[in-house]
């Protein structure tokens, strides 16, 4: 009889449940062992992985699948090395299981303290990007975690080639195939029943469209780490130097049009809009970005179209930018408060009292000084690859790494002590 999709998520929970035992307690030469060899195979497996991916594109392509998606997808040989990099920097981190903190006497002649410990069973589900799966594989294993991943269908080959070469590493390493188990079937009802098994997993990390992760958030029985939008601004201010500005926002929306830390909406002081906006619009034009403006945008520059209410709210992850000239200070923060998403804004100014305003009162996971938002990323924070990006206030905030990935418990040590 056929293997029902509830079986077999059953199936792969009750394994990786099992599997989370022996990783909570391998040893970090175990755990770098196998990262390093999987790193080894990825590298001896390139030709595989790039026939996989192109198998995907393809079938992407007849799907009507967007220019976003499809550049999501690509897997091409500078992605490569950034995944074996990425798998050879995160062997090299501190390992944080088991580091004990704050051990103090209490009156009693008790110590107290906290020992970091993983969590257990992480459950990824995300869209596109092939690269998660070894992000996600990485930082569950170097964190002493067990990971199921279910990538989207779209990219069924290429995250299957990437599976087998860190099944390469576990087996190298003495570990468990269930430590990292990849989902083989494409059916949507295996989201479902993941969500659904809180004896077997103990968190959730979406990564991939709003409607994704709204979904989850909404029928998910177990927590979840997770951000809806990015809705990213850059707020060039009265104090800006204007062409460290230009570069600052050219790169914060042009890096990547794709990713969640990209410029939506670019605030400009109107001390300085006539100034800068005229170059900053041309630029943008030279590179096929369509410009939306407010009315003061539009009046320095006269072909940008009108931006409506719903550009302010919008993630366009595409060549489209909204435009807004403000007042001062105290507007630009009063619109990304009301606008964005919580995820990562940035301030360019050489007025350091307006940057520690903007940096202390901006609620979001990151904040930036003279940097553009696509810097919002595990690897360029040094976690050597991130699981996601959290904009939520418990249980981690902006870019989630090893750290991210454990929890503490507390340890008590006692020598025949009594509770009087």
């Amino acid at each position: 009889m056929t293997e029902s999709v509830l079986d077999y998520m059953t199936r792969l929970g009750r394994a990786a449940r099992e599997a989370s035992r022996v990783t909570a307690r391998a040893t970090t030469a175990q755990k770098n062992n196998a990262l390093l060899a999987a790193a080894r195979a990825l590298d001896a497996a390139r030709a595989a992985l790039l026939a996989a991916n192109e198998q995907d594109l393809a079938n992407g392509r007849t799907n009507g699948l967007d220019a976003a998606l499809l550049d999501r997808l690509a897997l091409t040989p500078a992605r490569i090395d950034g995944m074996i990099e990425g798998l050879r920097q995160v062997a090299s981190l501190p390992d944080p299981v088991g580091a004990i903190r704050d051990m103090s006497y209490r009156p009693s002649g008790i110590q107290v303290g906290k020992m970091r410990v993983p969590l257990g069973v992480i459950g990824i589900i995300y869209e596109s990007r092939p690269n998660v799966t070894i992000d996600a594989a990485s930082l569950c294993l170097k964190s002493g975690n067990a990971t199921i991943l279910r990538g989207g269908s779209e990219a069924i080959h290429s995250n299957r080639a990437v599976a087998t070469c860190i099944q390469q590493g576990l087996a190298e390493a003495g570990l468990p195939p269930a430590c990292v188990q990849v989902v083989e079937t494409t059916d949507r009802a295996a989201v479902g029943a993941l969500i659904a098994m809180p004896e077997f997993v103990d968190v959730i990390v979406p990564r991939g469209g709003k409607g994704l992760i709204e979904r989850i958030s909404r029928d998910a029985r177990v927590p979840v780490i997770k951000h809806l939008d990015g809705i990213c601004h850059v707020y060039v201010a009265a104090h800006a130097e204007l062409d460290k500005a230009q570069r600052v926002a050219f790169n914060a929306k042009c890096h990547r049009y794709g990713i969640c830390g990209a410029m939506e909406t670019l605030l400009v002081d109107q001390c300085v809009a006539a100034e800068f906006l005229p170059k900053m619009a041309a630029q943008f034009r030279d590179k096929g970005v369509e410009l939306r403006g407010c009315a003061r945008t539009r009046a320095i520059v006269a072909d940008v179209l009108e931006a409506t209410e719903e550009d302010w709210h919008t993630e366009y992850l595409a060549a489209i930018l909204s435009i807004r000239v403000v007042d001062g200070l105290d507007q630009a923060i009063e619109h990304i408060n009301h606008y964005g998403s919580h995820h990562t804004d940035a301030i360019v100014t050489e007025h350091q009292g307006q940057a520690r305003r903007f940096l202390a009162e901006v609620d979001s996971s990151s904040v930036m000084l003279n940097a553009p938002t696509c810097f919002a990323d595990g690897f360029e924070y040094g976690l050597g690859a991130e699981i996601g990006i959290s904009t939520d206030k418990l249980h981690a905030r902006g870019p989630v790494g090893l750290e991210g990935l454990t929890c503490e418990k507390y340890v008590v040590i006692g020598d025949g002590h009594v509770r009087g």
